[in-house]
């Protein structure tokens, strides 16, 4: 690993506005000590995406995505919504410098699911590298159906095992792929860069991931919520559970059970207006 990639260096001057920590650790359930510590580090990372669903339902709706932190907050902790990357990291990021962590926003290609022989993704994923007594750790609690339950450190290749899958970061060309292993075998998550981000980059890579045709979530219904217990994912009408054991349940759901799973299973207030999501979501069905 390189020195870019070791060193600790604090957050780009970015004027970072302050965040209300009694909102947030009471929306994610964390009672602990605020110490930028790893333990507390490990702690928010097995809450928050057990609390906080990932979902982009308002781009389906048209609404796009507004990254203002006064947004952000008061809709994935004031109006308990879910969120994507930009949101759940952004989010993560602002409560890690609250209590003193150093913390950067790093920016990557998402190779999850992706067919080999495409061109090269934009870099639209957000992730954080967090520095504690001079380790570098990657936190990220915005990466929808594999996301860690745990921080991975970024300065070495052995295999690191969380409550759910085992992962592993290597170096690739300049940057470092992230890789979960399923069924005996490495998937890729996403290739990172090292680089620190401003928050301007993630406004330029959320209006392409918000509006652009192509974006994967302008095409499909994509909600995930992960417990200790198991990972919920729902793709249109399709639900999966897949426990830490690695057994996978899945079933197709009809317009009505949507609905309730959106509110019972990932814990969003399902509003009227989201009534065409829904409907598209099981016409999409094959």
């Amino acid at each position: 690993m390189t020195d870019a990639i070791l060193a600790p260096r604090p957050a780009p001057v970015d004027a970072v506005p302050p965040i209300d920590l009694d909102a947030y650790c009471a929306r994610i359930g964390f009672a602990g000590p605020r110490t930028p510590t790893l333990e507390t580090l490990r702690a928010l990372h097995e809450l928050h995406p057990a609390a906080i669903a990932f979902e982009a339902v308002d781009v389906l709706l048209g609404r796009g995505v507004d990254l203002a932190h006064a947004a952000v907050d008061a809709k994935l902790i004031g109006a308990g919504r879910g969120g994507y990357c930009f949101e759940q990291n952004g989010l993560l990021m602002r409560a890690l410098i609250a209590m003193g962590f150093v913390v950067e926003g790093l920016a990557a290609r998402v190779r999850w699911m992706r067919p080999a022989g495409l061109p090269p993704a934009p870099r639209t994923h957000m992730a954080l590298r967090v520095n504690i007594d001079g380790m570098p750790w990657l936190a990220d609690v915005g990466f929808g159906g594999c996301v860690p339950t745990a921080p991975l450190r970024l300065d070495t290749q052995v295999p690191q095992p969380t409550g759910h899958e085992t992962f592993r970061v290597r170096p690739e060309g300049g940057s470092l792929m992230v890789e979960a292993e399923r069924g005996g075998e490495w998937l890729a998550l996403y290739e990172v860069s090292t680089e620190p981000q401003l928050a301007i980059d993630y406004e330029l890579a959320n209006w392409f991931t918000a509006t652009h045709p192509n974006s994967p979530f302008r095409r499909s219904l994509m909600v995930t919520r992960v417990t200790p217990e198991a990972r919920h994912a729902l793709l249109d009408n399709r639900y999966t559970v897949r426990t830490p054991g690695g057994e996978v349940q899945q079933r197709t759901l009809d317009a009505a059970e949507l609905e309730r799973a959106l509110a019972d299973i990932f814990t969003l207030p399902v509003a009227p207006d989201w009534r065409p999501v829904i409907e598209q979501a099981v016409l999409r069905a094959p």
